[in-house]
């Protein structure tokens, strides 16, 4: 059995810089408090910004009067949706985006945005919001999806099928935004080949990524009609791209600089604030910023979606699963575009199944428009499929690794949702997982009046790429400034540094990378879906190898070859193939001016091949029977990095996930009334877990190396998330005989399972005894 100590790399290979541990690049200035963040950006004559935001949850707005507003002392600026001039010229889904920062016709839930104010002070802006006067008409909401879909309420966009899809053969049902179907091989057949059958059903609530950041977005225009915006995000192009759209400028009119970022796990995708502070900004003839309350960004972005899933699978008696189906509801919020592709994808994607069918349907619903949450769609959708392989594990009697193992998927199998798949490092987790002393050994003696369970789940994310630019300056001394366009929320940038230095056998304290604005880089597409390590460090790589071959050429010209091709490069010296001479990277460096100027290696990419991701997760629970109360005794999780570029930062964000996960699973959800009224729109009632409610969170990077990176990375960010849900259940379900099938398992809801499996153990013995 290999060996496993805490944080744990089962690493292929070794190289110079790749897979080591330096220092973070941006790490002072973030300890010491002098990185700047959206808020803090201040300019001479700055405007507070503030957003008048609806009391219902649907309503037609009638009127919007805000001549009262423009009196108050203060007041440069008072904007609605009609100074986003013809949005409905706009491609639908732009339009909509529009509607949801500033509502137009209609508010569809609580917090719409629908006016906005810059003034001089905080209490101006207040004051200012007080006096608009806004006259509405309610209508009746939907908050539930399956409701929304029944056709038992109101439509909330008239037309919705023929909008989205005109050549649908058949008629949706109400509110529905978009639907999706796999089909592989022959389910009925499959199923009819089963030995055991197992079904699941499962419900789950909207929540919030967490971040601790709020959303802000400062923006100035310039006397030439050029306009600059200053926000944390993830993704500064799109963001100049839905600015400019908005204020009717060509993006190359738009300069997004980018700050760093408190947080976004993809909560960040989407634009909300930097638009209606240009739009401000213009009216007022200042710069303007404006920063969401943590009730605003509760009540007015994106959560991941409300779900109801159900899952059936078939199986051997030797534990081969012959089929699959699903069905999965995923609540989009207000206007169409939920996660439920993610879920429908990546489900199954982990085993080998032979026929399967999934059926998927983004629903509308009066809430806030959702948002991606790491592995968008799959955490749902994996908390029912888990589930479900672990009660087959259960009737089958098979270990639940095992059976894992038995089905997984491997090089060349076809997913149900369509592609067959690349390499993976499946395997090699599952085998690492069931290897790893937390699985071999049992767990911890029994307290009186509690239990103790244990549960495993597996997750998958395909993981993405999308172009990425890079640029690098070579200095004087030997060293780079590096610039790409990726902003960063997990040490990024040294990792894309590591693999630049790498190529060119350079010290990482030589490599200084940063973070560009739009007018300094290529476009390079948004950080999400674990792509910036892929995507960004194959430009960087391919950066370096031009200021090789640029290098090459300075060698040639200064040993007066006739060609380039005289010259190589090896371990980091540039050496005359037909002599002895050899000049280091600093050498030439040095001697920039004589030889040409500067050397400026460049690259724009867009790669594809990122390479899927599979995660395993072990965890020990106790349950108190008295109160409900789930406590987390030990977490491991077991995760293909294919190359761990910087094992820390992997293992930060294996346990940031699990960390997440372990939240939304246990107390994590958006708790709202009948009127659509979120109740627990704070850090205070919004219960996530802290380092109080969780053990050391222990991880083993497995390393399958993706062959179409050169160090073999995929991305890591995502799939942590996606088992500790089932995981968790699963052990709840080891440790007290009960299936949860509703998210979170609070302590009430497993306080009420627990109660009721006991009255319906009563209720047999009855029977049996009568």
């Amino acid at each position: 059995m290999p060996e496993f100590e805490p944080n744990t790399v089962l690493s292929r290979k070794e190289y110079e810089v790749v897979g080591k541990r330096p220092f973070r690049h941006d790490g002072a200035d973030k300890v010491t408090g002098k990185a700047r963040y959206g808020a803090d950006i201040t300019l001479p004559g700055l405007l507070h910004g503030k957003v008048l935001r609806s009391p219902h949850a649907h309503a037609w707005i009638r009127d919007i009067d805000t001549r009262a507003a423009l009196e108050v002392e203060g007041v440069r600026a008072v904007i609605t949706s009609a100074d986003f001039g013809d949005i409905d010229a706009f491609d639908q889904t732009w339009a909509w985006q529009c509607r949801n920062i500033l509502a137009r016709e209609r508010v569809f839930y609580k917090g719409h945005g629908v006016a906005a104010v810059a003034t001089t002070s905080a209490q101006a802006a207040e004051e200012a919001l007080e006096c608009i006067q806004v006259t509405y008409e309610e209508l009746p909401a939907v908050f539930d999806g399956e409701q929304a879909m029944s056709g038992t309420v109101p439509e909330l966009h008239e037309g919705l099928q023929e909008l989205m899809d005109p050549e649908a053969e058949e008629p949706w049902p109400a509110n529905v935004g978009n639907r999706y179907e796999f089909e592989l091989g022959d389910p009925d057949a499959g199923f009819s080949e089963a030995d055991v059958i197992v079904e699941n059903d499962i419900v789950t609530k909207a929540v919030h990524q967490g971040y601790i950041e709020p959303h802000s977005g400062t923006a100035m225009w310039h006397e030439d009609g050029r306009l600059t915006i200053w926000s944390s995000s993830q993704g500064h192009f799109s963001v100049r791209d839905f600015t400019a759209k908005v204020v009717g400028l060509p993006p190359s009119q738009v300069r997004a600089v980018p700050l760093e970022i408190g947080g976004g796990f993809g909560a960040k995708l989407r634009t909300y604030m930097e638009p209606l502070a240009a739009l401000l900004a213009r009216h007022a003839g200042a710069p303007v910023k404006v920063t969401m309350s943590r009730v605003e960004v509760f009540e007015a972005t994106g959560p991941a979606s409300g779900t109801h899933i159900t899952v059936k699978l078939g199986a051997k008696s030797d534990g081969r699963l012959t089929a699959a189906t699903a069905r999965l509801m995923f609540e989009a919020g207000w206007f169409p575009g939920s996660s439920v592709m993610g879920g429908a994808r990546n489900m199954f994607s982990p085993y080998d199944i032979p026929n399967g069918y999934i059926e998927a349907w983004d629903v509308v619903v009066n809430r806030p428009k959702s948002g991606a949450y790491r592995a968008p769609g799959t955490p749902q959708a994996a908390f029912c499929m888990e589930t479900a392989l672990d009660e087959l594990a259960e009737k089958l009697e098979i270990d639940p690794l095992e059976l894992r193992l038995k089905n997984c998927a491997r090089e060349g199998t076809r997913r149900i949702a369509g592609p067959a798949l690349p390499k993976v490092g499946f395997v090699d987790v599952l085998e690492a997982a069931r290897d790893h002393e937390h699985y071999q050994t049992a767990p911890e003696p029994l307290r009186d009046g509690y239990f103790r369970g244990r549960g495993v789940a597996s997750g998958f994310w395909g993981n993405g790429s999308g172009p990425s630019s890079a640029l690098a300056l070579v200095q004087a001394d030997g060293t780079v400034s590096l610039s790409e366009g990726s902003p960063d929320i997990g040490g990024s940038r040294t990792a894309v540094a590591q693999q630049f230095a790498e190529v060119l056998h350079l010290p990482i304290e030589n490599v200084h990378p940063k973070v560009v604005d739009t007018d300094s880089i290529g476009v390079t597409s948004n950080t999400g879906g674990s792509g910036v390590a892929f995507k960004t460090g194959i430009a960087a790589c391919s950066a370096a190898e031009d200021v090789i071959e640029q290098m090459r050429q300075r060698a040639a010209l200064i040993w007066e070859l006739d060609k380039a091709d005289g010259v190589e490069f090896v371990d980091g010296v540039f050496c005359d193939r037909e002599g002895d001479r050899q000049l280091s990277f600093r050498e030439i460096a040095a001697r920039q001016p004589a030889t040409g100027g500067a050397i400026v290696g460049r690259a724009g990419v867009n790669p594809g091949g990122a390479g899927p991701a599979l995660a395993t997760h072990i965890v020990d629970v106790e349950v108190d029977t008295d109160t409900g109360k789930v406590t987390i005794l030990r977490y491991t999780s077991v995760q293909d990095a294919g190359k761990a570029i910087h094992p820390s930062y992997v293992e930060g964000q294996i346990q940031g996930g699990a960390a997440q996960g372990v939240g939304w699973a246990l107390n994590e959800e958006y708790y709202t009334d009948d009127s659509g009224r979120m109740l627990n729109s704070s850090f205070l009632d919004y219960r996530m877990p802290t380092s109080l409610d969780l053990p050391m969170l222990d991880t083993v990077i497995v390393e399958v190396a993706n062959p179409n990176h050169p160090f073999g990375v995929r991305g890591v960010g995502e799939v942590p998330i996606v088992p500790p849900m089932a995981a968790v259940a699963n052990a709840i379900h080891d440790a007290v005989g009960v299936r949860l099938n509703e998210l979170p398992m609070s302590p009430p809801v497993v306080q009420a399972a627990i109660a009721a499996a006991d009255d319906e153990d009563a209720r047999q013995s009855g029977l049996a005894a009568g």
